[in-house]
């Protein structure tokens, strides 16, 4: 599982590994490998109960706003619920989750752990942002989700995927 992580090997192999099975070399360390193995299994199978990451949230006020943020707001609150972004900053190291809240501090290291193409809170961030269907009937009828009803465990999972991410990161350096 570690040579599998191993950003060596992932370039190296990088088009066989699209293709077929991988194919893991023997390394003379074979028991350090495994236990850097284990302990990346261990972080990824039980996420979900890892210490999640000390983000800094911060929930906009109101009070605080510029005239032109409040008449924006105003038109707005025709729905109580602050518009979903789900974006990644990452020249600011932030997380901007809808128009009110936002998580600072992600350190550079959590965008390195990549799923595919992109980093791992990435991927969780379109997971969970609104879709609009093109078909109207599945619009109308089945286009239920939304974000504002999930935002305290999208927050949670968040915290707890940059914890992993940063981990991850540790042991594969």
């Amino acid at each position: 599982y570690a040579v599998l992580h191993h950003p060596a090997y992932r370039e190296k192999y990088e088009l066989n590994l699209k293709r077929e099975f991988p194919r893991l070399p023997f390394y003379e360390d074979f028991w350090q490998w495994a236990e850097w193995g284990r302990q990346l299994m261990e972080l990824h199978l039980n996420y979900e109960s890892v210490k999640p990451y000390p983000l800094e949230r911060r929930d906009q006020e109101y009070e605080s706003l510029s005239l032109a943020e409040k008449d924006a707001k105003d038109k707005l609150s025709h729905s109580s619920t602050p518009k979903a972004t789900l974006k990644a900053d990452k020249l600011k190291n932030a997380i901007i989750l809808d128009s009110v809240t936002s998580l600072h501090g992600v350190q550079p290291l959590a965008w390195e752990y990549r799923l595919g193409n992109r980093s791992a809170l990435e991927w969780v961030l379109d997971q969970y942002n609104e879709k609009t269907p093109k078909d109207p009937t599945i619009r109308e009828k089945f286009n239920t989700y939304r974000f504002a009803d999930y935002k305290e465990q999208v927050i949670d999972l968040l915290l707890r995927v940059c914890a992993v991410s940063v981990r991850t990161m540790e042991i594969i350096r």
